[in-house]
């Protein structure tokens, strides 16, 4: 069950105070430092939240699935703190702040919605923070794959389909690193590809 996913009655009472607008794959629906006040509720397709640096790599920090939301750290009135791309082509309903406060007043079960997705935004964050400060490339990849992966069997899955970019974004590394790390794993008969999704045999190593 994804916690962060509105429940279905608040989604359908939410729709009678936005509107909904489509976006094609890559295009840009929130950038960082811009204003801004209104949340992007998924309807279909997926988004996904990423920072910038300066030299034009991306660090992702999370992806949002038909249900879930983002854009609620601009309620306040402070500039948008990262940057929303759709990654497939999606539709999303958009609640522009004044609507959203009103709403509130009436369905005070979403602040308590809200407050419990900001908490564990918080806890997934600094999680993120540790691996980036505290593990080498190798331990980021591992901790990436054992959190995305499902058991099916002996094995572990990923279903979604990532490319060595895709995961490189995700820990905040370089492609080739990420490169070499997959390389070896490959080799030493830990991890492969089928049909385009990374699949894990064996206990990863806590180091290598």
């Amino acid at each position: 069950m994804n916690e962060d996913r509105i429940p279905e009655d608040l989604l359908e009472s939410l729709g009678a105070h936005g509107h909904s607008r489509s976006y094609r794959a890559g295009a840009i629906l929130i950038n960082e430092g811009d204003p801004g006040d209104a949340i992007y509720i998924v309807l279909s397709g997926r988004l996904q939240t990423y920072l910038s640096s300066e030299d034009g790599r991306d660090v992702v920090l999370a992806d949002h699935d038909p249900g879930e939301y983002v854009g609620e750290l601009a309620l306040d009135g402070s500039p948008r703190s990262a940057s929303v791309r759709a990654v497939s082509p999606s539709t999303c309903l958009i609640v522009r702040g004044a609507e959203l406060r009103a709403f509130l007043v009436d369905h005070p079960e979403f602040g308590f919605h809200l407050s419990q997705k900001l908490t564990r935004m918080v806890r997934r964050l600094t999680k993120q923070v540790a691996n980036l400060a505290l593990k080498d490339v190798y331990g980021r990849v591992v901790y990436l794959f054992m959190e995305t992966s499902e058991a099916i069997g002996s094995e572990r899955i990923i279903r979604e389909k990532l490319t060595q970019q895709n995961i490189a974004e995700r820990i905040g590394s370089s492609r080739e690193m990420v490169s070499r790390v997959l390389k070896d794993l490959t080799a030493g008969g830990y991890v492969s590809l089928r049909d385009g999704c990374y699949v894990i045999h064996r206990r990863l190593p806590s180091a290598r």
